[in-house]
This record gives structure tokens, C-alpha cells and sequence, in this order.
């Protein structure tokens, strides 16, 4: 567990430091996004009043970076973006590194917006059983999908609450409890 807990933090600060520089030369870096994530919030404590939004299960970070739109033509709602990320566990328990596509759409133009996400996801929890205290995911590549309600503060920031979860959706003949987490972000737009 350790070792790829090893490689996922030096993987997330290259992700935005590359990100950043990235942005700053024009190679595409659309937006960046941060924030804090409730773990496994579909396996909530049974000793908690809060349930899955138990303070002691805020222990993840997420970064995502969101490319430059696809050029769909006129009549296309929203845009279609690719992304990369990672949402990394400082409880030693499940991280995972991802990739997809995003489409936003803001509501009437207004402020508000809507996102949904899919692509797939690499994990460090176990793919056979073993692994305590992370979860049995099944499969160590999966299927992860996003959901975000957001708003924008400017014409550069924004902050969303989002909705993640990355499962193998029974492709694997294996176990699949699936991981599931929800948190706040904040989003900067080049």
C-alpha cells in the first residue's frame, strides 16, 4: 500500500505543476480543478451520527486537469472536454488515478452549471481479495464516472460539489463493491 501511495503523491504534484506550466505555454490546459473529498461515503461508519459525511472520512484530496474543448459545431448544448486526474486517499486506503471526458453545461447561460464525466480509473485497492484495509475493487482498472453541481464565482473560478464513483459494473467475474465519494472543488479556467 505504501509503495503506490509512493508514487500517486509525486504523480499528483506533477500533474499540477505540468498542468500549471502547461497552461502558461498554451499546450491546451483548459482549467484546473482542487479540493477535498468524504471517502467511500456508500459505506457510511455505523457509529457515526453524521453517517457518510463522518468528518474522520474527509481524507481525500483531489486534482483534476480539464483540456480545451472539442470544436462540436453549432447546436451542440454544452462542451465536451477531455480530462485527467487523481483522487488520493491520506488514510492508506483506495487512490486512484483517471482519465475521461467531462461535458459542462451552463444552465441558461447563467452561473450555474452541470457536469457529468466518464472514463476509467487505475486504483491501489485489491483486485483479488487482498489487500486490508482497502476495499476488494475488483479489477485494478475500472470505470469511473462524475457527477458536479457548480457555480461560477468569476470568469476564471469556479466551485462545484462532486459526486465520483469507479466500478468494473460486473465485467470482471469478480467481487465489485465499487468506491464511492463526494466532496467540494474549486475550479480555475485559463
Amino acid at each position: 500500500m505504501n509503495r503506490v501511495v509512493g508514487w500517486l503523491v509525486p504523480g499528483v504534484a506533477l500533474l499540477l505543476g505540468a498542468g500549471t506550466a502547461a497552461a502558461q505555454e498554451g499546450f491546451g490546459i483548459d482549467e484546473v480543478r482542487g479540493g477535498l473529498f468524504f471517502h467511500s461515503v456508500d459505506h457510511a461508519p455505523a457509529d457515526s451520527f453524521l453517517g457518510f459525511l463522518d468528518t474522520r472520512r474527509l481524507e481525500d484530496v483531489n486534482v483534476e486537469l480539464l483540456f480545451t474543448p472539442f470544436d462540436l459545431g453549432p447546436g451542440w448544448i454544452g462542451e465536451l472536454r477531455p480530462h485527467v486526474g487523481a483522487t488520493v486517499n491520506l488514510g492508506g486506503l483506495e487512490s486512484q488515478l483517471y482519465a475521461g471526458l467531462s461535458w459542462t453545461w451552463q444552465v441558461f447561460d447563467g452561473p450555474v452549471f452541470i457536469e457529468g464525466s466518464f472514463g476509467a480509473a487505475l486504483h491501489n485497492g485489491a483486485a483479488d481479495g487482498v489487500g486490508y484495509p482497502a476495499r476488494n475493487l475488483g479489477c485494478p482498472a475500472l470505470f469511473r464516472e462524475s457527477l458536479s453541481l457548480g457555480y461560477a464565482l468569476t470568469e476564471q473560478a469556479s466551485v462545484m460539489a462532486t459526486f465520483e464513483h469507479a466500478s468494473h459494473a460486473g465485467l470482471c467475474g469478480t467481487h465489485n463493491e465499487g468506491l464511492t465519494n463526494l466532496g467540494v472543488r474549486l475550479g480555475w479556467t485559463f
